[in-house]
């Protein structure tokens, strides 16, 4: 066997099926795991992957694997291409070991892994066909907007669910801390929420309703998905401050201000005490 031959047949090239459309477009504030926060999403199939026969008996299961891309890291970044940033990295500091502690990264979730792949379990809430092209609606994904997606299977619960396996230094799930919001935060999330008429992407009945005549309805779709803030969405974003996605060397800092990206809007917040996170600020994106 050459060096060539070698060299290939140490690498997979995967094709990308679709993306990942969803509120959060900067890996901070993203949940670190999947399910933790019921934060709707779609996943927006690519040709010839969105047909819809490809997902005939799909909609029979609850949830869905996900195989997917880290796009935003290092490895993957056009900016940042250098073969010194390419190198492979044996260990890493995961968050939930307070981001000291180096442990292998074939023992951890780390995005920085020699695949860049990700693996998720989701809900699958329905399969939606819009215009002859299948769509997933999906809740509980813990990947940024934009993602590429690898592939798509069902979760099969009589094998994939293992109530006796064992959890490592990740045993349980983080505990929450209590978000709260200032008077002023609330009056600006109010001032640019949106209250009109809106496709409930969760509601089979609302499904065919108009938001704006001159928009097709993908079009409308990914706009409320990505862009319009709703006031549904304040529960979402207390949720995903309480999971506490600072960096574990920062957590005990007092008054720190961290900014987190949501839809058309960037949200301050800070530790004001022990267990508490503050929302101070809501501000539009321009």
């Amino acid at each position: 066997m050459s060096g060539d031959d070698a060299q290939l047949d140490n690498h997979h090239h995967a094709p990308i099926v679709g993306y990942h459309r969803a509120p959060l477009s900067q890996k901070f504030g993203a949940p670190r795991q999947p399910n933790l926060v019921t934060l709707t999403s779609i996943i927006e199939m690519l040709a010839p992957y969105d047909t819809p026969e490809a997902f005939v008996g799909l909609e029979a299961f609850s949830h869905i694997w996900i195989s997917w891309q880290f796009h935003h890291n290092y490895k993957t970044k056009d900016n940042a291409v250098n073969e010194a940033d390419r190198s492979f990295r044996p260990q890493v500091r995961p968050p939930r070991l307070g981001g000291n502690q180096k442990i292998g990264v074939f023992a951890s979730r780390s995005m920085y892994r020699p695949s860049a792949l990700g693996l998720s379990v989701v809900k699958l809430e329905r399969v939606e066909v819009i215009q002859g092209r299948a769509f997933l609606i999906i809740s509980g994904a813990d990947m940024i907007d934009g993602t590429p997606i690898i592939d798509i299977k069902p979760y099969v619960a009589y094998s994939d669910a293992l109530v006796d396996a064992e959890s490592g230094f990740a045993p349980t799930a983080p505990t929450l801390l209590e978000v709260t919001m200032t008077e002023p935060a609330y009056e600006q999330f109010l001032a640019l929420a949106n209250t009109g008429q809106l496709i409930d992407i969760n509601n089979e009945k609302e499904k065919e309703k108009e938001i704006n005549v001159e928009q097709d309805t993908v079009t409308a779709l990914m706009h409320q998905m990505q862009s319009q803030l709703l006031l549904s969405d304040i529960d979402i974003i207390k949720a995903l401050i309480a999971q506490d996605p600072r960096p574990a060397y920062r957590r005990t800092q007092i008054n720190m201000p961290f900014t987190m990206r949501y839809k058309s809007v960037d949200v301050s917040f800070q530790l004001i005490a022990v267990d508490e996170l503050q929302m101070t600020a809501v501000v539009e994106v321009m």
